[in-house]
């Protein structure tokens, strides 16, 4: 039971309050946001096979995700604060304890360990973005900083490596998780005072609040299938590791900017076609992915892939907050979305044959446009369904 309902008077809108929640929703996603350059590492100094890699990727995203779908049922009941504590501590945990083997086996039960304490992070700081009073924005800005925590990842990585190894990067990862805890009392322990959620929102019939959900399942298992082995996409097409590396670190400062855009211009141009373009963009990133290809063209095909991601991204999770007065939704759709990404590499790892990565990307392309199509009926519906106010849908 929630045992401290003094802190339903934190205020989820003001400034403390919005850097926490952003905070911890970047040190959540940690590993995942360098989830290509992670891999490589496993393969590189831990001898893992690409499958085995992709595998044990896999592993810690259903930790994120089981964490996340069993916070569907037990968030209401248990103080928040509380939660976000043990999450923040079960994976500083299981980061450290990951340094002590490299057999596959106990390091993938060890990472599906930090990702159930991940996940907690993610469900609950994602949760109170989208109990705030302008979730397009706000989301938009935890993206970004999301971003350009991956970014100086990527730029960094290879460097930890050379200087520390697989294990210094293991433990950086740790006390990330741990630097969570001095924020934790600026958030609220429940959701209770914000039961309204968006004050834009419509209530959907159940059938499209499922269509809701399964979008974001599908959208997201699209970019698990391929964010696990875009770094090596880029090799196996001919460009350097070097060149991959920085095409990967490029293209997070142009996710920044889809992410800053979004939060820019919020829901002045509704989101049906915010959401229909960034589909398309991330299908036509995957065209030319096929092949040979130079460094430019990697990292142009990366770029465009980075910045459809992020400027989607918020637009997805504020229209979860908008289908329901409750907010209720966006703690399932997270959930949807940690589901989608921890299937996505597993997925992807069953369809490579030999090293051929082409049956990767027109997957990743199928499941995109499949999203578009199935989150198009919810969005168009709860437009008109609020014909009765000035807001765009």
């Amino acid at each position: 039971m929630i045992k401290n309902p003094k802190s339903y008077s934190v205020d989820v809108n003001s400034r403390i309050s919005l850097f926490s929640a952003i905070y911890m929703g970047v040190i959540g996603p940690a590993v995942f946001i360098v989830q290509p350059a992670f891999v490589q590492g496993l393969v590189e100094f831990y001898g893992f096979s690409e499958q085995q890699a992709g595998y044990v990727a896999s592993t810690e995203m259903w930790g994120i995700a089981l964490a996340t779908f069993a916070l569907v049922f037990v968030a209401g009941r248990i103080n928040w604060q509380t939660l976000l504590i043990a999450g923040a501590v079960l994976a500083g945990a299981g980061n450290f304890l990951s340094i002590l083997t490299s057999d596959v086996t106990i390091f993938s039960a060890l990472r599906f360990l930090t990702g159930i304490g991940s996940g907690v992070l993610v469900s609950l700081t994602f949760t109170i973005i989208g109990l705030s009073n302008n979730p397009d924005r706000n989301f938009g800005f935890m993206i970004m900083w999301i971003l350009v925590y991956g970014a100086i990842g990527f730029l960094l990585m290879p460097l930890a490596y050379s200087a520390v190894g697989m294990q210094g990067v293991l433990v950086f990862f740790a006390l990330f998780n741990l630097s969570a805890l001095p924020f934790v009392r600026h958030l609220p322990a429940s959701g209770v005072a914000y039961a309204q959620g968006d004050s834009n929102a419509v209530e959907l019939a159940p059938l499209y609040k499922m269509m809701a959900i399964a979008a974001m399942f599908i959208y997201f298992l699209a970019q698990g299938v391929v964010w696990a082995y875009l770094f090596l996409i880029g090799v196996d097409s001919g460009v350097g590791e070097q060149g991959v590396t920085y095409a990967l670190t490029l293209s997070q400062f142009l996710g920044i900017v889809g992410a800053l855009l979004a939060a820019v211009i919020a829901n002045r141009y509704g989101r049906v076609s915010p959401l229909a373009i960034g589909v398309m963009l991330s299908v036509i990133s995957l065209v030319f992915m096929f092949g040979s290809m130079t460094a430019t063209v990697y990292a142009a095909a990366v770029c465009l892939f980075n910045f459809a991601w992020n400027m989607t991204h918020p637009y997805l999770l504020a229209a979860m907050a908008s289908f329901d007065r409750t907010g209720r939704l966006v703690v399932h759709a997270v959930a949807a979305q940690m589901f989608g990404l921890a299937v996505g590499p597993a997925l992807a790892a069953s369809v490579i044959g030999g090293g051929d990565y082409s049956i990767v990307i027109q997957l990743g392309m199928a499941l995109f446009v499949l999203s578009l199509f199935v989150v198009l009926p919810p969005v168009l519906v709860a437009r008109k369904n609020d014909s009765n106010s000035n807001y765009q849908m």
